[in-house]
Parts: structure tokens; sequence; C-alpha cells
């Protein structure tokens, strides 16, 4: 009987040790409540606590990382859209984020929601679509200005999709085409005016200089002979031997005593 007395308070002590000795990682920090007043955070490394006594609330201090469920935002020019995010934070402050908050997870998670849906239903959609990185700055001051008295540090906020409804997605693709169709209009129309400024100057060139035309005439003759093998029937205005006509006068004119 004595001997079953003494196991039974050895297994007791070893239960009370295994209780009074924690080990926290670097990156865990332990609140302690002694007889439920928090008398501070420990950590990292080995922790003695008071069996009984004392309460420890283990709060890791890594990066979490959230995804905020898609929400139906109605932008201010009225159209509804499915956005989702993820967002970025940490603890800071082990102790406000155990005594301020009941879950400072649920509570984070929480307010990211009514975040979005409250901070996106002010923007309109191309400002949404376009405007990413300024949504994403303003929604990570928002949430970090609530989550800031739980000890809670948001670093980044990323808005991941939007999902706009079928209409408003055929629309977009139509308005993507007229501008596609605008801007090919416009280039084809400064390709005919730069054209256009191009013949002005052969024109000038050819005024001062004729044989100019003709050389031009003679250039054209040399490439439909040689792109088509076939019989060409081609106009030669008689102007193009005037030239020759005028040197064999004034040839035959000097030729005469």
């Amino acid at each position: 009987m004595f001997a079953y007395s003494v196991l039974a308070l050895i297994f007791l002590g070893f239960l009370l040790l295994t209780s009074a000795i924690k080990v926290l990682r670097e990156y865990e920090r332990g609140v302690i409540f002694r007889l439920g007043r928090v008398i501070g955070a420990k950590g990292p490394g080995l922790i003695f606590l008071i069996p009984i006594i004392d309460k420890m609330v283990k709060v890791p201090l890594r990066t979490v990382t959230m995804d905020v469920p898609p929400q139906d935002v109605i932008t201010r020019d009225n159209v509804t859209v499915k956005v989702n995010a993820v967002i970025y934070f940490r603890v800071l402050d082990p102790n406000r984020a155990v005594l301020e908050v009941e879950n400072y997870l649920y509570a984070t998670s929480q307010i990211a929601q009514t975040t979005l849906r409250s901070t996106l239903g002010e923007s309109d959609l191309d400002e949404l679509l376009s405007q990413r990185e300024k949504i994403n700055k303003e929604l990570q001051q928002v949430i970090d200005k609530h989550t800031e008295p739980w000890g809670i540090k948001v670093s980044t906020v990323e808005v991941k999709n939007v999902d706009l409804p079928q209409e408003m997605q055929r629309a977009i693709a139509r308005q993507a085409e007229a501008e596609r169709e605008r801007r090919a209009k416009v280039i084809n129309a400064e390709g005919e005016l730069q054209a256009s400024h191009k013949l002005l100057e052969a024109a000038v060139v050819i005024a001062k200089q004729p044989i100019a035309l003709q050389l031009r005439y003679l250039q054209t003759l040399s490439e439909i002979a040689t792109e088509n093998n076939s019989t060409t029937i081609f106009p030669v205005p008689i102007d193009l031997f005037e030239p020759i006509f005028r040197a064999r006068k004034e040839l035959t004119a000097e030729s005469r005593p």
C-alpha cells in the first residue's frame, strides 16, 4: 500500500512539473495570468509557471495570411461585383491581442470583410479595375487603424479577383473593340496624311524636273515586265520622246552650215 502511495505521489509530481515547465519557440510568446491577473508576456525559451495558480495563453508572432471571402460590392456607379482579397498581418503586442479582443483572428477577418465592402463601394468600377494599388493601400490603412488597439499590425492588403456580371463583361469587350477600331482608323488617317505630304513633295520635284516623271514611267514599265511574263499593252505618251526629238533638232541645227 505504501508503494502505491509513493508511485502516486511521483506521478502527481511529474504532472505538476510538466505543467510548470513550458518551452516557447522563437516566434511564440506566452501571456501569463496569475490568479486571473495578467503579469505580462514571456518567451521565447523555457518558461516556469506556478502550477494551478498560473495560466498561459500562447500567441504566435509570425505573419498570418488570411483570405477574405468574396463580398458583394455595389460601386459608386451602381455596378454589382464580387470581390475577394488577401490580408497579411501579425501580432505586435501579445498582451493586447489577448486582453482587448476575444479572438483576434476572427475579429480581423470580420473587420476586413466590412472594410472591403465599404471602401470599394466608394470607388467607381474604372477605379476598381485600373487603380488597384491605390485601393490596396487605402484598405491597408483603414484595416490597420481598426486593428491597432488590439496590438495587430496589418502590413499588406491585396484585392485578388473582381468578378463582373456577364452583361458588364460584354459591354467592356465592346468598348475595348470600339477603342481598337478607333485607334486603327487614326493610324490609317495618319498614314494617309504622311503619304499625301510625300506625294506633294514628289510633285514639286517633278514640276521642277520633268525628266523625273519620264524616269519614273520607265521604271514602272521595267517593274511590270519583271513581275508579269504575259503580254502587256501599255500606252506610251508621245511626250516621253520629246526630249529626244528636241536633242535631235538641236544636233541637226548645229550640223547645218
